[in-house]
């Protein structure tokens, strides 16, 4: 079970001396089109680290110290002056047992160190403005090289909301995409559960090893095992308000493109969508009722020029990418934990005539019985067999829906 250790000094280091963020408070603007060289063994590795958690250090003072130093340890020498010279006094670097404490707690858990300039780390990501200098992962490193989408959405997701969201999560995984998300509860969980089996990111505002929120423990420890968790904060870091925004733009930047299924107007998922629009990425929306508030920030997107998704299919027209279909031998595994629904009957069956009338918006059992002219026997028959292959879906009040 993946647990969260206790927060080691570099946690505690971050917290305490970085608390304007280096979004208003780096030295200065990125280098344009410098990208640095792939980490030199484990002591440069130390000295990135050092470099990135010194205060006041962020991406775009990160990237001009590297640029202009050659080097991180020149860069950390040249540090002290560079913060005179912006009327910062009596500065220090980050000291080397802050991040010696981060590297242990990185070893329990079994975190591997990603900079910026390394050849796994992920090239879409390599490419916005402000790229984090580090990463760290755990679990399949391998799924940030395929080809990415972001589902992002309310944290109260309704029944429609979540069965999109398994959806569209279950067929780009088949179609060979990564799925993406930042592991909050609602339409976040959904999709990374939805995606287990065939590949999903998780990228998380806090350290990889802290669980958030923590009703997240279980499916936390499944995507350590058999996907990918990801953050550029210090381990034992646990999440703040100001940190998300930071969390959302890994989410677009990894992605080619992001899909908003449902967000009020005023959400953290348009954040994403923003940083998507900025970064050159695809932004996607699920359209929803005008009257149902979780649909507003999606249908607000769907106005201002999104494409509007209706499954799989719009989104890898709307990528230009190929399905890339998983092997035989996965989808044997799965097809053995998932069996096909049963086939349909021929034409003229009830199961056939009632799935014409279905669709995913749950409607009275009642109903359905009145426009095919079907006897109650008849019908909970049908129903009987329709519900146990998987083909519809029965919600509270005699409502059912194509599943």
């Amino acid at each position: 079970m993946w647990t969260a250790p206790d927060s080691p000094l570099a946690g505690q280091w971050a917290a305490t001396q970085q608390p304007n963020d280096w979004f208003d408070a780096a030295f200065h603007d990125a280098p344009v089109a410098y990208v640095p060289p792939p980490a030199q063994g484990d002591d440069d590795r130390l000295l990135r680290l050092r470099l990135i958690r010194s205060r006041r250090v962020g991406p775009a003072t990160y990237l001009r110290l590297l640029s202009e130093h050659g080097s991180a340890a020149a860069a950390l020498e040249a540090l002290p002056q560079v913060a005179a010279a912006a009327g910062v006094e009596k500065y220090e670097v980050c000291p080397e047992a802050v991040v010696q404490a981060e590297l242990r707690a990185a070893a329990r858990v079994g975190a591997r160190m990603i900079c910026l300039g390394d050849p796994d780390y992920p090239a879409t990501l390599a490419e916005i403005s402000d790229a984090p200098p580090v990463i760290w992962a755990v679990g399949r490193v391998g799924l940030m090289a395929r080809a990415c989408v972001a589902l992002v959405g309310t944290r109260n997701a309704s029944s429609l909301g979540a069965r999109m969201t398994r959806k569209l999560a279950a067929e780009l995984g088949e179609a060979g995409f990564t799925v993406v998300s930042g592991l909050a509860r609602g339409i976040d969980t959904i999709a990374h559960t939805g995606s287990l089996e065939t590949g999903t990111v998780a990228v998380v505002a806090g350290g990889v090893d802290v669980v958030y929120p923590t009703e997240n423990t279980e499916v936390t420890a499944k995507i350590a095992a058999e996907g990918l968790l990801l953050s550029e904060q210090p381990l034992g870091l646990h999440p703040q308000a100001r940190h998300f925004p930071r969390r959302n733009r890994i989410v677009s930047g990894i992605a080619q493109g992001v899909i908003v299924v449902e967000a009020a107007a005023r959400s953290g998922s348009l954040i994403t969508a923003r940083c998507a629009a900025d970064q050159g990425r695809e932004v996607m929306a699920v359209p929803g009722h005008p009257m149902d508030s979780r649909a507003s920030g999606a249908n607000i997107l769907l106005r201002d020029g999104a494409t509007l998704i209706r499954g799989a299919d719009d989104v890898i027209e709307a990528l230009g990418i190929p399905p890339q279909p998983l092997n035989s031998a996965s989808a044997m595994v799965r097809d053995f934990q998932h069996p096909a629904p049963a086939p349909e009957r021929p034409d003229g069956g009830w199961e056939a005539r009632i799935l014409s009338h279905l669709g995913p918006s749950p409607v009275p059992e009642d109903q359905i019985i009145r426009d095919l002219g079907a006897t109650p026997r008849e019908m909970a028959q049908a129903l009987a067999v329709l519900e146990m292959s998987g083909r519809v879906t029965r919600t509270a009040g005699g409502m059912i829906s194509a599943s």
